[in-house]
C-alpha cells in the first residue's frame, strides 16, 4: 500500500513538473505571437525553475522518506528552485552593474579630457590677450615713430635694432592693412651729397631687412633727407648721434587714400 502511494506521488510529481514546464513554454510562445513582445523574462524563468525544483523535491523525498518525505522534499525542492532563480537574477544584476560601471568610467574619462581641452582653451585665450596687448603697445610706439640709430658713416644695422625690426615685422604680419614710412637721415659732418647718399643707403638697409623678415616691399614707403633735418639746431657729439637715424612710422593705408 505504501509503495502504491509513493508510486502515485512520484508519477503525480513528474506529471505536474512536466505539465508546468510545458504550460510555461506554451504561454511564452502565445504571448510572443499575440503582442509581438519578446519571450518570457527572467521572472518567468524563475517560476519554471521553482516548479521543477518542487517536482524534483517530491520525487527525491518520496524515494527517501515515503509520503511524509515527499511533502518535505517538495518544500525543499521549491526552495532549491527559488535559489536557482535568485542566483540567475543576481548574475543578471551583476552584469548590468558591470556595464553601468564601464559607462561611468567612460564618462569620467571624457570629462577629464574635456577639462584638459578647456584648460588649453583658457590658456590660449590668455596668451591671445597678452599678444593683443603687446601688439597694441607696439602699434602705439610705431605711431609715434621708432628710430634705428647708426654709427658714424655706417649703414650697418646693429643687433639691438635688428631685434626691434623683428618686432616691427611681426606687428606688420598681424596688421596687413598697415604700411610703414621709412625716413633716412645723416648728421651734419661731411658734404651734403655724401650725407644724402648715406641716408638713402640706411633706408635701403632697413627696408631690405624688413622684407627679409616677411614684410611686403609694397607696404614700405622709403625716402631720405640727408643732413637737412637735424633733431636740434645746435650741432654737438650727442646731437649728431640722434641725427644718424632711420625713422619708422606707422601709416594706415585707408588714411592715406582719404588724404590723397
Amino acid at each position: 500500500m505504501k509503495k502504491q502511494i509513493i508510486s502515485v506521488l512520484i508519477a503525480s510529481a513528474l506529471l505536474t513538473s512536466s505539465f508546468a514546464h510545458s504550460a510555461q513554454d506554451n504561454s511564452n510562445l502565445d504571448n510572443g505571437n499575440l503582442d509581438g513582445s519578446a519571450p518570457a523574462s527572467v521572472e518567468a524563468s524563475s517560476d519554471t525553475e521553482a516548479l521543477i525544483g518542487v517536482g524534483s523535491g517530491i520525487v527525491l523525498g518520496a524515494v527517501v522518506g515515503g509520503p511524509v518525505g515527499a511533502i518535505i522534499g517538495a518544500f525543499t525542492g521549491g526552495m532549491i528552485g527559488q535559489a536557482v532563480a535568485d542566483d540567475s537574477e543576481i548574475k543578471t544584476q551583476h552584469a548590468l552593474l558591470a556595464e553601468q560601471e564601464q559607462q561611468l568610467a567612460m564618462l569620467n574619462q571624457q570629462n577629464r579630457e574635456f577639462e584638459q581641452v578647456s584648460e588649453q582653451y583658457n590658456h590660449a585665450q590668455r596668451e591671445l590677450a597678452q599678444l593683443k596687448q603687446h601688439q597694441q603697445a607696439g602699434l602705439e610706439e610705431l605711431a609715434l615713430g621708432l628710430n634705428v640709430q647708426f654709427k658714424t658713416g655706417s649703414s650697418v644695422i646693429e643687433p639691438h635694432f635688428q631685434s626691434q625690426l623683428n618686432d616691427v615685422a611681426d606687428l606688420m604680419s598681424l596688421s596687413p592693412e598697415l604700411t610703414l614710412d621709412l625716413t633716412g637721415y645723416a648728421d651734419r659732418r661731411g658734404d651734403s651729397s655724401y650725407n644724402q647718399a648715406l641716408s638713402e643707403q640706411r633706408v635701403a638697409e632697413v627696408s631690405r631687412y624688413l622684407v627679409k623678415q616677411g614684410v611686403d616691399e609694397a607696404r614700405l614707403n622709403a625716402k631720405a633727407y640727408g643732413a637737412s633735418a637735424p633733431v636740434k639746431d645746435e650741432q654737438s657729439f650727442e646731437n649728431d648721434f640722434f641725427d644718424r637715424r632711420v625713422t619708422i612710422q606707422l601709416f594706415n593705408a585707408d588714411t592715406a587714400i582719404a588724404a590723397n
